[in-house]
């Protein structure tokens, strides 16, 4: 591994360069989880929330950065990802399975994206994120998705491709 050159850092973002390639990462994360949940009733539960850097909402699955908070850091994925899950939507899964893990932009950022299955939801809150989120819970039946989708995306939201990722990689 190549140590990089610092060219710009915050608490929360790091350009660094190595050679002629200039990256982004996060100096306080480890990776990012995201969650594909789906309730007892096959609902998929999908979030939205306005997102700064592209002027728009997003309609995404639940998600969340590892070790970005002292009292988290060495928490494993699966917990990070049970934690993140019922902070943004209310629901506790009874099971957490792994789906897959990928380069969130392999060209821009070193950050990994580690995707789960997440079932046997018990609702124990109303979710909506901390303090300095303001997010949206969409109860989806799964035989209504693409076209549920299809509707938000006409609205002018924008779709996070995570959503596909996992419903592929989960055979859904």
């Amino acid at each position: 591994m190549i140590e990089p050159e610092t060219l710009f850092e915050t608490r929360w973002l790091g350009v660094y360069r190595i050679g002629h390639w200039d990256f982004t990462k996060r100096p306080n994360a480890d990776a990012a989880v995201g969650i594909l949940a789906v309730t007892p009733d096959d609902e998929i539960v999908l979030i939205e929330q306005f997102r700064i850097p592209v002027q728009r909402k997003v309609i995404e699955i639940p998600a969340g950065l590892v070790g970005d908070e002292d009292d988290f850091r060495g928490e494993e994925l699966s917990a990070t990802a049970g934690r993140e899950l019922l902070e943004e939507t209310g629901y506790r899964a009874g099971k957490i399975e792994p789906l897959l893990a990928s380069p969130t932009s392999a060209g821009m950022t070193s950050e990994l994206s580690h995707l789960f299955y997440a079932t046997d939801l018990v609702k124990e809150g109303d979710g909506g994120g901390t303090e300095h989120e303001d997010i949206k819970v969409h109860l989806v039946p799964r035989a209504e998705l693409r076209t549920w989708l299809k509707a938000k995306e006409e609205e002018g939201y924008l779709l996070d491709f995570k959503i596909h990722a996992c419903l592929w990689a989960a055979g859904i």
